[in-house]
């Protein structure tokens, strides 16, 4: 592999060496009493390359654009639109080892308990959820206002929302899989 691949592979560990620090520190200290300099110290880089990787100690906590879900979305042959995300949410876990599913998990749980992040998460959800809909768009072959895209959009969200609040209540359930599961319920037309 080129020096490219490298260099993007070493980008990726120290984004995740950071990210696992401050949250190893939000869950000791409290996301308040936590400083950037504190995450950068834990992390072994210098504040100035926190900021080259988070402009903000809340962007370290916020949910992100889910780059596995959007290029497993680009990635999906044609198909109806539960399809199409069902196996998109499948290919983007199978590229996650265990560990970073469960540090994704317990991501998702903690931005909403912070008052200041669930606002953060919320201010992003819009752009998020126009990107996904235009993926499924393309797709599925649906004009990207089609109402049916808005439903089953919404439809698999939910499910997954519940299903992530499940997990965080029981850490053995495998969020995951039930979430596959569901998702073939409602490609069915079970639900």
């Amino acid at each position: 592999m080129g020096t490219g691949g490298l260099r993007e592979r070493k980008k990726a560990k120290t984004r995740a060496t950071i990210a696992r620090e401050a949250f190893r520190l939000f869950r000791e200290r409290g996301y308040h009493a936590t400083t950037v300099e504190d995450i950068a110290e834990a992390a072994e880089v210098s504040p100035a390359t926190f900021f080259r990787y988070f402009p903000t100690k809340e962007d370290v906590a916020v949910l992100d654009d889910f780059p596995p879900i959007m290029e497993a979305l680009a990635a999906q042959p044609p198909g109806e639109p539960v399809a199409v995300l069902r196996g998109a949410f499948r290919a983007a876990f199978a590229t996650q080892t265990p560990e970073e599913i469960a540090a994704g998990h317990a991501r998702e749980v903690f931005s909403a308990t912070v008052p200041e992040l669930v606002v953060a998460n919320l201010r992003r959800s819009p752009g998020m959820l126009k990107d996904m809909r235009r993926a499924v768009a393309e797709r599925s072959g649906l004009d990207v206002a089609d109402p049916r895209l808005r439903d089953v959009l919404g439809a698999v969200i939910g499910i997954m929302v519940l299903i992530w609040m499940e997990w965080s209540d029981d850490p053995e359930l495998d969020g995951p899989a039930e979430l596959d599961r569901a998702l073939a319920r409602l490609e069915s037309g079970e639900l």
